[in-house]
């Protein structure tokens, strides 16, 4: 009986410490700030989407409660947030897409990149291309997007990442999941 309720509680411990995703805190700082800068608002909270991987395994995008996440105020949902990492070349890059609740892109955004060449995807410039973009957007690298001179493999990675998203999202919403 002993054993029993020390399994339990070390159970009831491991479950909720899985539960408890959450961004690390200086990816979840800057995330803060671009919400509250776009949305233009000082109060919200963000709440995990939680998608059955039933309905995941087909994805080009990980889309999942650690990944994807509502933008609620005053109990609204007004918009979503996509924090991933993507490829660059030796290393990768963390990065941030924020959806109105449409989810079209109101805003794309580099929030570390970790290389001495390319940082020049983290413009404001170079990233307001993905602005508007939606579901049924198919963004091709130099045709749709504009490429960067000594960025091309992380310029092509985020392209890549973000083209990838809004087809997940696509497919979906066209499962009625979002």
């Amino acid at each position: 009986m002993k054993y029993r309720n020390v399994f339990l509680v070390f159970f009831s411990i491991l479950v909720l410490t899985l539960m408890s995703f959450d961004l690390p805190k200086n990816i979840n700082k800057k995330v803060t700030k671009e919400i509250k800068s776009v949305y233009e608002i000082s109060d919200f909270s963000l709440n995990s989407v939680s998608i059955s991987s039933e309905y995941t395994k087909n994805l080009y995008s990980i889309i999942d409660s650690t990944t994807l996440f509502q933008i609620i105020e005053k109990e609204i949902v007004i918009g979503y947030a996509y924090v991933a990492k993507a490829p660059s070349k030796t290393d990768h890059f963390d990065y941030l897409v924020l959806f109105d609740k449409d989810f079209i892109i109101k805003k794309a955004k580099v929030l570390v990149y970790r290389e001495d060449y390319g940082a020049e995807i983290g413009s404001k410039r170079w990233l307001k291309q993905f602005i508007g973009k939606e579901k049924n957007s198919d963004l091709k690298y130099e045709r749709d997007i504009i490429a960067i001179s000594g960025a091309t493999i992380s310029a092509k990675s985020m392209t890549i990442a973000v083209n990838n998203l809004l087809s997940s999202i696509g497919q979906l919403q066209k499962q009625e999941v979002l």
